[in-house]
């Protein structure tokens, strides 16, 4: 027996569910209820580790560098989800935010075993994707024990990029080699060692805090709306017209045709609005200032 994964929290066996195959479905379904609403207490005490992570990688994505998800089973999942979602969310390039999972991508919808173990594996693929000393790669492992994690964020700590761990047990294999542990322990799961459960859970947020903060420290949102999404179909393009209703006060049609003069960029028909610029002068301006919305119409209007 393996007596550093004995002592995890996430192996533990949950006291208040030892009888769950015989309860009712309610009781079942209150009780993983119960267990759930435990988790954004646990993420809670991680706020400052969590904030850290987003200064990190602010400045790294601010002056170049890219970000990388690297882990297993579910944690990879939810590393190349989240991901996968920042593109059609901030408009981002798909190369700013990766996300890669032992295995392969064949581990996506097939459990891979082994692959989690394999410490090589998780080197080479560091040394493949080009990760470089303006990079963060980010590792994520319920157990904080992933060999594949531990190379790939040994590596590129070798490399000069920085490092995140996020895990779910304190004093992990993961602490000695990052720059910043976030780990929000959130007890046994429901179902011993099923890490897809609250460790999943408390993982998706933390991992929603690091990208969602990220981009809106680099210009990616005007006030809480989402100005730099893709209008790739009938629902975004819905969604823009209403975001720049929203941010300039135009009626539906003024908001649909200036998105239209905008190549559907939604917030270069903002700032054409707000500044009565054509879309070839906002365009300018707002790469003057970084695509930093808020900051390129305070600049033209007080100029």
């Amino acid at each position: 027996m393996n007596d550093y994964l004995a002592g995890l929290t996430t192996e533990a066996i949950n006291p208040d569910t030892l009888m769950i195959d015989e309860c009712t479905t309610e009781q079942m379904v209150q009780i993983m209820n119960q267990q759930d609403a435990l988790v954004p207490a646990a993420v809670a005490k991680e706020v400052p580790h969590i904030a850290k992570a987003v200064d990190i990688l602010h400045q790294s994505l601010a002056n170049g560098g890219k970000m990388f998800y690297i882990g297993a089973g579910t944690s990879g999942r939810l590393g190349v989800l989240d991901a996968s979602e920042c593109p059609p969310t901030f408009g981002t390039d798909p190369s700013l935010v990766q996300g890669f999972i032992a295995g392969g991508d064949t581990a996506l919808r097939n459990a891979v075993e082994g692959c989690e173990d394999n410490l090589e594996e998780g080197i080479a693929l560091i040394n493949e994707i080009g990760v470089t000393s303006k990079d963060v790669v980010i590792g994520i492992s319920a157990s904080g024990s992933a060999r594949f994690v531990i190379g790939a964020l040994t590596r590129a700590r070798e490399l000069g990029a920085k490092t995140i761990a996020v895990c779910n047990n304190k004093g992990s294999k993961l602490e000695p080699i990052v720059d910043v542990a976030i780990a929000p322990v959130v007890g046994p799961e429901v179902i011993s060692g099923s890490t897809r459960l609250k460790a999943g859970t408390a993982q998706k947020l933390v991992l929603n805090m690091l990208t969602t903060c990220t981009m809106v420290k680099l210009g990616k949102t005007y006030n809480n709306l989402m100005v730099d999404l893709k209008a790739s179909n009938i629902k975004l393009v819905d969604r823009s017209v209403r975001i720049i209703m929203r941010a300039t006060g135009v009626d539906s049609t003024t908001a649909s045709d200036t998105l239209t003069k905008a190549s559907m960029n939604c917030k270069l028909a903002i700032m054409m609005i707000k500044t009565g610029l054509d879309a070839q002068e906002a365009e300018q301006q707002l790469a003057q200032h970084n695509g930093r919305l808020k900051e390129a119409i305070h600049a033209i209007m007080s100029s």
